[in-house]
């Protein structure tokens, strides 16, 4: 958070604000409170103040560009997401508005929608033009919810039936065939609760959840639409939005189906944030930032989380803080106070096409935890440490096929990805860096562009590398998770990862290549200042390592990544390595820590430096049938 002397080119109000102080007893990891909480809220909506429209119908956020909706769609969207924090930030103080956020709303919903569709300073887009719309929908519904008693309530009949006709179309069925069923969703729970089309808006549910129940596959994990796309999306929509609607109608039914599954994914995700409080960069939509640590706070909203209440505020805590201390060049903010298109500051590849300047305020779902009391546990237990600080872990996702692995001497997480793709991903295609990749950790890359990729194993063909494309997951088990790709017509390789302590087993068996044909495993794009990475070979690769450029990635510039080299021996042939990432300063190699036995063409056995054993056999898997690849 910046300091209390800074200020905002434009003036903001806010911009001159105390810091709480930190807490030290309280939260020994983080040093926060609720205060730093709410300030932050504050903090965040007064800064987009001098962005308005004069009658406050839009928030017309600076970047770059706009997004492939337009400016309109993007000035609707810097308004409902900021409103979703406002709404957020009120209702948790019982209606206490000292700076007045929800009266400057107020008077943006009559001017939005006094007359939608038209092209002037203040009018919304309509769904029916605009599909970004019934997305932001769903951030105006949510919030008129929130805060009923002290903004919808009070609203003259004409506004609330133009916004009522604004929402109504998002009653229709989903333009697109994923979460977004979820917005839908979402207003007509709110338009139930007002007392609005109630039969039209129990429909919308009743088709929204069969919908997204498709999708479901086990464990507390969904794929986003009919594709093996594992993400964020999982917390901050896909369990966050029926398990919310579900509190917040008292609907007990639901709530007894989408609680314990929230709770289940929450088993996993806690895993997946490292002790600095970053979360795993992997998947779309990355700019949401700390949107990350709504569905921690939303089990403890419902009741439905394994996570005690100071385990829970340390998540979310260290998570905010992480992305709004500028500390290490983390801010996520500008010197204006607004939040940036990219992880820590703007990052231009991080950016869908679809994200427009007030995208990064779908991060206000991170504030969640302050419809909680201020007297609730979550905020008056000490904070408890996450699991990457308590012991080193390895723990499979089975469903997603991801394997994480976390080391408790430097707070590292690493997540192994063997099932998740993106939901365009096909053969022949270009990866998408941010679902492709091999591997994942939350202080590396990914490498994007026209850089070699990093955790990515390759044949090179004239010289260029083979994409992955989608991996079809083959199991997975304690320490281990395994997976088949196509990289090229009449060619599989089948993919394993085994993890112990910081240590990676990287397996590889070639199917179907001519012989001669190179190979190429990249291991951890690191930045000059960054961890530790190793790649050591053990079977199939030639003996010395190389470097190679990976550039900017969204951890920073300069990143180096190392890389083997290789070349198949017949229709069948094995490449293996050890491969480390670490944050422990003078880590030893990590050929010190496994001793590799390969014991067949397509078996091995290694021993870890604590003296336990693995065995990995592919020979079973090397006759998978390579339509399963067009399965996924």
């Amino acid at each position: 958070m910046r300091t209390a002397t800074q200020t905002s080119s434009h003036g903001a109000p806010g911009s001159i604000m105390p810091t709480p102080p930190e807490n030290r007893e309280l939260s020994p990891y983080t040093g926060w409170t609720r205060a730093h909480w709410e300030n932050a809220a504050d903090r965040l909506l007064l800064d987009v103040r001098p962005f308005a429209s004069p009658r406050r119908g839009l928030v017309d956020l600076p970047g770059p560009r706009p997004s492939w909706s337009g400016p309109r769609s993007d000035g609707l969207e810097g308004w409902a997401r900021t409103f979703l924090l406002a709404a957020l930030r009120v209702a948790g103080a019982h209606g206490e508005d000292p700076h007045g956020h929800l009266d400057r709303y107020a008077e943006g919903l009559a001017a939005g929608t006094e007359e939608p569709g038209r092209e002037d300073r203040e009018s919304w887009p309509l769904m029916a033009d605009t599909r970004q719309a019934v997305v932001e929908s769903a951030s105006v519904a949510l919030g008129l919810r929130l805060t009923r008693p002290w903004l919808w309530d009070r609203l003259d009949d004409r506004t609330r039936q133009q916004v009522a006709d604004w929402l109504r179309p998002a009653l229709a069925p989903s333009p697109v065939d994923n979460n977004w069923w979820l917005f839908g969703l979402t207003v007509a729970g709110f338009l139930q609760d007002a007392g609005i089309e109630t039969d039209r808006a129990a429909a919308t549910i009743d088709r929204s959840l069969a919908r997204v129940e498709d999708w479901y596959l086990g464990d507390g994990w969904y794929s986003d639409g009919d594709n093996r796309a594992f993400d964020h999306y999982n917390a901050w929509a896909l369990h966050f939005y029926p398990a919310l609607h579900a509190h917040l109608a008292g609907d007990r039914r639901l709530l007894d189906t989408y609680g314990p599954r929230l709770r289940a994914h929450l088993d996993d995700y806690v895993h997946l944030f490292d002790a600095d409080g970053a979360p795993v960069p992997y998947g779309r939509s990355l700019i949401y930032r700390f949107a990350a640590a709504a569905a921690p706070w939303l089990g403890t909203l419902t009741g439905h989380t394994p996570l005690t209440p100071g385990a829970t505020r340390r998540l979310a805590s260290g998570t905010l803080r992480y992305f709004l201390e500028p500390g290490e060049g983390r801010g996520a903010t500008d010197e204006r106070g607004l939040l940036t298109l990219g992880w820590h500051g703007p990052y231009p590849p991080l950016v869908q096409e679809y994200s427009g300047p007030g995208s990064p305020y779908w991060a206000s779902k991170g504030f969640l935890g302050l419809l909680l009391p201020a007297d609730h546990p979550a905020w008056t237990d000490p904070e408890e440490p996450l699991p990457a600080e308590r012991a080193d872990t390895v723990r499979a996702f089975a469903p997603a096929g991801l394997l994480v692995q976390t080391t408790a001497a430097d707070g590292l997480v690493r997540l192994h990805n063997h099932g998740s793709n993106h939901v365009h991903s096909a053969p022949g295609e270009e990866d998408d860096p941010g679902y492709a990749r091999h591997a994942y950790s939350t202080r590396t890359g990914p490498s994007t562009g026209t850089a070699a990729a990093d955790n990515h194993f390759a044949l090179l063909v004239d010289g260029k590398a083979t994409t992955r494309g989608p991996a079809v997951p083959l199991g997975t088990g304690p320490d281990r998770a395994v997976s088949l790709h196509h990289p090229l017509p009449g060619v599989r390789v089948l993919s394993a990862t085994l993890a112990h302590g910081r240590a990676e087993l990287r397996a590889h068996l070639v199917l179907g290549a001519p012989e001669g044909t190179p190979v190429r495993q990249t291991g951890w794009a690191v930045t000059p200042e960054g961890p530790h990475a190793q790649l050591h070979p053990v079977h199939g690769y030639r003996p010395d390592a190389g470097e190679l450029p990976t550039g900017e990635t969204l951890q920073g510039p300069g990143t180096r990544t190392l890389a083997l080299h290789g070349t198949t021996s017949g229709p069948a042939t094995l490449f293996v390595a050890l491969a480390s990432l670490t944050a422990e300063p003078d880590p030893a190699p990590v050929s010190d820590l496994a001793n590799v036995h390969v014991t067949g063409p397509h078996t091995l056995t290694v021993t870890w430096q604590n003296g336990t054993t693995a065995q990995l056999d592919l020979e079973a898997r090397a006759s998978i049938n390579s339509r399963e690849c067009s399965d996924a």
